[in-house]
């Protein structure tokens, strides 16, 4: 591991604050911890020049947004990612979107109005399936991925190539974990099946690695160490602070976090989890309400410098941000 750092707090009550003078996470460097709460242009005002070098932006900038969960998530998506794309200059927006109906699945609805509020792509996972209408949908709608190593034959893909607000041409593979989850197929040689696809012309190419265990994880961020530009990964929703570039230019997180409320457990409202946990009965649970965020990643490429073994972008930065609506 290269670097620590803490959250960069952004949030409502914090946007007339003046903008701290923090770097991001690079290759060897150690960044102090972060006391500073950072903040927004208020929504719908003129954005003024932020993280600006020069009149031309000659590096790329990746936003992922860890997993949205029910409507509080797709809410603060909706309130905030059109100024975060605008201020932070986001070439483009990847996220993942398993949760984003009730906290289990996703709708055919609930896709199409995410990928209108400016998601590019969004990933899956072990809920993917949860509603019986994306089954019909998600063959139609390729931006919508789920675990490229779910057994051959299931509906949708796991891959997405596409290119970028800055004409960088891209890649997105969602893979799945198999510890402590369902037993599908080895996600380490599905790698390396579905990378081999990607044409030699696509510069950037993002891992969203689905997984329970942060061995799995971690495993995944070094044996794609080199072959991708970032490995980040998903399904906990409670976020690491391991967020590193790895010695051959893989940008790598153990776990984004979670889009939604932070007012229960992993997204759930606390009361019918405790009682779940103390009488050990069928629950139904319900989306939490209150303290709603949005955690993401930050990942910026290393453009001026040589390719990695893959002969894609390295990563020169990672940083995690934490959106707030008070």
């Amino acid at each position: 591991m290269h670097g620590l750092s803490r959250w960069r707090v952004f949030s409502k009550r914090q946007e007339e604050d003046a903008r701290a003078g923090q770097e991001s996470l690079t290759v060897g460097s150690w960044r102090p911890t972060i006391s500073e709460v950072h903040g927004l242009a208020p929504h719908g005002q003129a954005v003024r020049s932020v993280f600006v070098f020069g009149d031309t932006k000659k590096y790329m900038r990746v936003l992922f947004i860890s997993d949205i969960v029910g409507s509080p998530g797709r809410q603060i998506v909706h309130d905030r990612l059109a100024d975060i794309v605008a201020q932070r200059r986001i070439d483009l927006v990847i996220a993942n979107g398993e949760n984003s109906a009730s906290g289990f699945g996703i709708t055919p609805r609930i896709a199409e109005e995410l990928l209108k509020l400016g998601i590019d792509v969004l990933t899956g996972g072990n809920h993917s399936w949860d509603r019986k209408e994306i089954l019909e949908f998600m063959p139609h709608e390729p931006r919508l991925l789920r675990p490229a190593n779910f057994p051959d034959g299931n509906p949708g893909s796991g891959l997405y190539i596409g290119t970028a607000k800055n004409g960088v041409k891209y890649a997105v593979l969602n893979l799945q974990g198999r510890v402590f989850m369902t037993p599908i197929d080895d996600p380490f040689r599905k790698a390396d099946s579905e990378l081999a696809k990607i044409p030699a012309d696509v510069a950037f190419v993002l891992v969203d690695m689905h997984a329970e265990t942060t061995s799995e994880k971690m495993a995944m961020g070094w044996y794609l160490d080199g072959l991708a530009t970032a490995v980040v990964g998903t399904h906990t929703h409670v976020a690491t602070a391991d967020e590193h570039v790895m010695p051959q230019g893989t940008a790598y997180i153990t776990d984004v976090g979670m889009t939604g409320s932070h007012g229960g457990v992993i997204g759930m409202d606390r009361n019918g989890i405790i009682a779940k946990f103390l009488n050990g009965l069928p629950a139904r649970f319900e989306v939490a309400s209150g303290d709603v965020q949005m955690n993401c990643v930050l990942i910026e490429t290393d453009d001026d410098g040589p390719r990695n073994l893959a002969g894609r972008l390295r990563a020169h930065s990672i940083e995690r941000i934490r959106f707030c609506i008070d």
